[in-house]
């Protein structure tokens, strides 16, 4: 017997810098709200703008405190009969550099502490879960973990996947981006042809993925994948892997172009990024062109947790059939873009999430109301 069982959302929350739920992270969005701050602590003699949450306590202690919420508001009595999926493209380095910092000793670092899938190892510590996966592809890191959980509920594997991405901010990787010259002294601004840099951010996303549906649920309808292989920073100038990631989401879907009214991209706001990507998008989108809007400049760049971020957000445009606009865009540098740029009210059936990662890794994801 074919077992072909779609994968519907049933629950989502969220924390960043854009706000300390989902509903706030979409009005901050839709606001175009203030929520990049400028750092001077982590790059040595220059300010950076990050994306940083004000919060007393580790990262991890509030994904417990949201995981025991969603257990009181969802069916689930616990997560026994569910697959835990993590995406994190940091997985510990925060922990391993608060140990370092203060012990100034690696001899004394709990190596538990770092690897990618020590954010699991902490989760089942409180509670049990089937089984867990996690993954590790960078800025990808989410967007692959929710593809996978469609791939195991549509086969029949399982009947509840809780995905997880989640990243925090570390000396390493907001250093590691100053090498590269891609960070931003300013809110970054993605598309526009003044932009500077991007701003690494913080936070996690949650979503519940169930083979049955509920009153709100949203189906997540299509992945698709691809590998340029073009650069091992940079994607390729003219977007050939993005476009064919968006291709083979939109035919996962069984749908064609016209059907998406809106694209969430990945616009870090780097020169490379959002070059490649608007190219992709025009060379796919040749009529009927859906709006197109990055986040980022609201969240910051989350690394491993944007594509479930993301996610969420393209979850909350078709729950509220609203599209969110580019905050700053001034200066548009490749036209027949269906640029958004004003927040507006519209019907949406179908949104596409773009999540790009170093050495062209490239996952589009395609979400939509139940029908």
């Amino acid at each position: 017997m074919k077992i072909n069982n779609k994968a519907y959302i049933n629950y989502f929350d969220s924390i960043s810098c854009a706000g300390n739920n989902s509903e706030e992270l979409f009005e901050s969005i839709c606001l175009k709200k203030n929520t990049i701050s400028i750092n001077s602590t982590y790059v040595k003699e220059r300010s950076v703008a990050i994306g940083e949450i004000r919060r007393n306590k580790d990262l991890n202690d509030i994904l417990k405190e949201r995981c025991d919420k969603l257990l009181d508001i969802t069916r689930l009595n616990d997560f026994s009969n569910t697959l835990l999926i993590i995406g994190s493209s940091v997985g510990g380095m925060n922990e391993t550099e608060k140990l370092f910092f203060k012990n100034k000793n690696y001899k004394e670092i709990n190596p538990k502490k770092h690897p990618v899938d020590s954010i699991a190892h902490f989760l089942k510590q409180n509670y049990k879960f089937y089984d867990d996966v996690s993954f590790s592809t960078a800025c990808t890191s989410s967007a692959n973990a929710l593809g996978y959980a469609k791939e195991v509920i549509s086969k029949g594997i399982y009947e509840n996947v809780l995905v997880i991405g989640i990243d925090s901010l570390s000396h390493t990787t907001v250093c590691g981006f100053s090498a590269l010259s891609v960070l931003s002294s300013k809110t970054c601004t993605p598309f526009d042809k003044n932009r500077e840099g991007m701003n690494v951010a913080e936070g996690f996303g949650i979503l519940l993925l169930q083979n049955k549906k509920e009153n709100n649920s949203i189906e997540l309808c299509g992945v698709g994948y691809s590998s340029d292989s073009h650069h091992m920073t940079q994607p390729h100038p003219e977007g050939l892997g993005a476009k064919k990631a968006m291709e083979n989401a939109l035919e996962d879907a069984n749908l064609n172009r016209n059907d998406i009214s809106y694209i969430n991209a990945h616009g870090t706001g780097t020169t490379a990024n959002d070059f490649s990507e608007l190219n992709a998008i025009k060379s796919l989108f040749l009529e009927n062109k859906p709006k197109v809007s990055s986040t980022k400049s609201i969240t910051g760049h989350t690394l491993g947790a944007a594509g479930a971020i993301e996610a969420i957000i393209s979850c909350m445009v078709l729950i509220k059939q609203t599209i969110p606009s580019n905050k700053d865009l001034k200066e548009i540098e490749i036209d027949d873009i269906n640029y958004s740029f004003e927040t507006t009210s519209s019907k949406v059936d179908y949104v596409l999430s773009n999540s790009f990662a170093f050495g062209g890794n490239n996952t589009s994801l395609v979400f939509g109301l139940v029908k």
